[in-house]
């Protein structure tokens, strides 16, 4: 396992370098620079801020440059925010979109997989049906509908959750994390039914049934782990996913995280706070899928040995 963890380990370094230089390359093809306004800068100006920032140098230079300062872990200066860096901004808004990430993934977990194993274990029944209707709306509505429709009952009818503002308190992360966890508990819970019939017609657990043990323990003792394998190579993509696209929600229920950093970065052309954003959703994306694969390695051990 040790040695199976250090060759996935291996492979993350080279591929965050290959994100961060096509990054580099493809944010500077886009028309339009960072200091192009509604109302045109005076040439000598804006000539004097390339200098500032670098800008009048050769491509190739400015990416030397650039990855040098990465390797001391310098993300460079913003140039539409010019009171802080990359690293202060986004120090200001991740913490925030992780929290709700987090919880989210939890959320659906929690809630996705005892749903599938009810109906696994209630095949064909109304318990069953009932399910899968509820993980299919689930998967069919939108988060921009989820939200505001949460919204509208929970906070303006019923009062009973704050929908807007942030505050560290659990109750502003309800609404939110509910949002951002329904279309992945619902995947979570038809990809734990589909995986849990398919299980319990192998041959190890009609021995286990021969043997008359309770179905329960055999589900629990026997049946969950080899179950959760197709759960487990979904959840790596699905966290990152979560961790990476909170903004509609974050916008919806106006939670100051880091993913209005990347819209209006693009927007504004903010080349260093662009690739800020780009390394450490890269990153947070390569992390999640290293962890889905050391679980997936620790619970099926033909991987790890493969």
């Amino acid at each position: 396992m040790f040695t199976y963890a250090l060759r996935r380990i291996a492979a993350v370094v080279p591929a965050l370098f290959v994100i961060v230089t096509l990054s580099f390359f493809v944010i500077r093809l886009a028309p339009g620079g960072p200091f192009d306004q509604e109302q045109a800068l005076p040439l000598e100006v804006k000539a004097n801020l390339q200098a500032a920032y670098g800008l009048d140098k050769p491509l190739i230079s400015q990416y030397v440059r650039y990855i040098g300062g990465l390797a001391r872990g310098d993300l460079g200066p913003s140039f539409r925010f010019r009171d802080f860096t990359v690293s202060e901004l986004i120090a200001q808004g991740l913490p925030i979109s992780v929290m709700l990430g987090l919880a989210a993934i939890v959320f659906a977990l929690a809630a996705g997989i005892p749903i599938g194993i009810f109906a696994a274990l209630h095949r064909n029944t109304a318990v069953d049906h009932g399910a899968i209707g509820l993980a299919v709306l689930g998967l069919a509505l939108p988060s921009f509908v989820v939200g505001p429709l949460l919204a509208l009952i929970f906070g303006l009818y019923l009062h009973w959750l704050p929908v807007a503002g942030w505050e560290y308190d659990a109750r502003h992360l309800v609404l939110p994390v509910i949002t951002l966890a329904l279309p992945v508990m619902a995947s979570v819970a038809r990809l734990t039914r589909g995986s849990l019939l398919e299980v319990l017609r192998a041959g190890f657990i009609r021995t286990a049934r021969a043997k008359g043990m309770n179905e329960m323990r055999i589900v629990w003792r026997h049946a969950l782990r080899p179950a959760l394998l197709p759960v487990v190579s979904y959840l790596g993509p699905a966290t990152a996913a979560v961790l990476t696209g909170s903004l509609v929600v974050e916008t919806v229920f106006g939670l100051p995280g880091s993913g209005r950093f990347l819209v209006e970065g693009a927007v504004d052309r903010d080349y260093s706070l662009v690739m800020g954003m780009v390394i450490v959703y890269g990153t947070l994306t390569l992390l999640c899928n290293l962890a889905a694969d050391l679980l997936y390695g620790w619970l099926d051990p033909r991987v790890r040995h493969g």
